[in-house]
């Protein structure tokens, strides 16, 4: 078994203080993973005997109470052996301290395994790509509880050059409609306020089951669901968006006005590298008609720099682009060859001293137009999902709208009240940062 690092006197990672063991590969690739580097099979360090002997001497303290197993998978077939013979040997010698394992796997074939290798059995579990993943147990929501996620979809179509999702995820399956508004309102029931819509591309649901389109529906139906404050939508590729979708979120009052438009590149020949499926004209119309349909969203977008074939002049073309598409949100991303993609075998690969710098010019010229932005935001009044407090100060922190957990700005808000994560306050903005906002509860 390799392993990625091993993180002493940890708090991140479990309760309490720990030691952690980040292993190296994983097979699930789960998007906005925060980890990407451990998913090669074939980084890390080799974990040795006298890896071993450190790891059980950072445990051997009364202070470390956790043991946290993560990465990377620890149960992919690779590492489960090394694995189980050090939780054993953790059991055996350090009985109080708990374990923490973090893995892709669901808990039931987890739980399966466990049962089957207690009677002597092997356990197998193969499955093809073709199903969906089937809820059999209430969902925990480790968020904070004012808001979920609720996956529509499974799987990609579009095969990407420099993406491996489609080979790990298999063709794009959409949940049934009845499946996701019933795992709504159970969210909703136990205090979600916002349901963010993801999947690896939302704008085609409903293509497969009911022959068209139909997430315009599934908002109609969630937008009924009463408690429910907002519905957020992420990854929409630029080429599917439609009227009716556009429709549905003018008119639902509970779908902010907020998409996430993962357009990759402005230049056509990039674009076509990397096998999208629109064009420098195409983005520019879907921008603009998007701004007049809904004047006040807020578009968000992700970028690669330094894809294989980029030139300098593709670089500056996509920053004049981002300079004239003047995007609310926008995060840039270095190209990283990904095994068993068109992509990572294409020549002219960039070296990372050049991705580097083209990804921060592309985020100093974002900063400059989020800030000016911000600017005109003084004087707005929005509501304002509380998200937590500022330590010893009276002010809280917050998300409008205009932000998505975790990808987004905040908004600072300056008041005596007291306030409780998930409130729902309305402030008038004051004031302005390079990405986040300043602002006061509205009386």
């Amino acid at each position: 078994m390799n392993y990625a690092q091993i993180r002493y006197m940890d708090i991140s990672n479990g309760e309490g203080i720990g030691v952690s063991l980040f292993v190296q590969g994983c097979k699930f690739y789960c998007y906005n993973c925060f980890n990407q580097e451990t998913w090669d099979i074939n980084g890390g360090k080799p974990f040795t005997d006298k890896t071993q002997k450190l790891f059980f001497d950072l445990i051997d303290h009364p202070y470390i109470t956790r043991i946290s197993f993560l990465g990377g998978s620890p149960l992919i077939d690779e590492n489960v052996i090394t694995i189980n013979n050090l939780i054993c040997q953790i059991k055996d010698v350090f009985p109080d301290k708990k374990i923490w394992l973090y893995t892709g796997f669901l808990y039931e074939d987890i739980v399966n395994a466990i049962t089957e290798a207690l009677g002597g059995k092997f356990y197998e579990n193969f499955e093809t790509l073709e199903g969906l993943p089937k809820l059999t147990a209430k969902r925990s929501v480790t968020t904070g509880g004012h808001f979920a996620y609720l996956k529509i979809a499974e799987g990609c179509n579009k095969r990407c050059t420099y993406c491996i999702i489609p080979y790990i995820r298999g063709n794009y399956r959409s949940v049934p409609m009845e499946e996701l508004v019933a795992q709504a309102k159970e969210l909703v029931a136990a205090g979600a306020k916002e349901l963010i819509l993801v999947a690896q591309e939302t704008t085609l649901y409903g293509v497969d089951l009911y022959g068209e389109k139909s997430l315009h529906k599934l908002l109609d139906a969630l937008n009924e669901i009463p408690g429910l404050f907002w519905i957020r939508i992420m990854y929409c590729y630029p080429e599917e968006i439609y009227e009716e979708l556009i429709d549905a979120i003018a008119r639902n009052e509970k779908v902010c006005h907020y998409l996430d438009l993962p357009i990759q590149h402005a230049n056509d020949t990039m674009l076509k590298r990397m096998g999208r499926r629109t064009s420098n004209a195409d983005l520019v119309r879907i921008i603009t008609h998007l701004r007049e349909r809904i004047p006040d969203i807020t578009l968000r977008t992700t970028l690669i720099c330094g894809f294989p074939g980029e030139t300098k002049e593709m670089h500056e073309e996509l920053m004049q682009f981002i300079n004239d598409m003047e995007f609310d949100r926008l995060g840039a991303f270095t190209y990283s060859p990904e095994e068993g993609t068109p992509a990572a075998e294409f020549p002219d690969q960039i070296d990372e001293e050049t991705k580097k710098e083209w990804q921060a010019d592309v985020m100093e010229l974002q900063e400059e137009i989020i800030f000016d932005k911000n600017e005109e935001m003084k004087g707005r009044e929005l509501y304002v999902f509380i998200e937590g407090k500022v330590s010893d100060e009276n002010a809280y922190i917050g998300r409008t709208y205009r932000d998505a957990p975790d990808v987004d700005g905040y908004i600072f808000i300056n008041t005596d009240e007291t306030l409780m994560t998930g409130d729902i306050v309305k402030v008038k903005v004051t004031g302005a940062y390079e990405y986040d906002l300043i602002g006061e509860i509205c009386q």
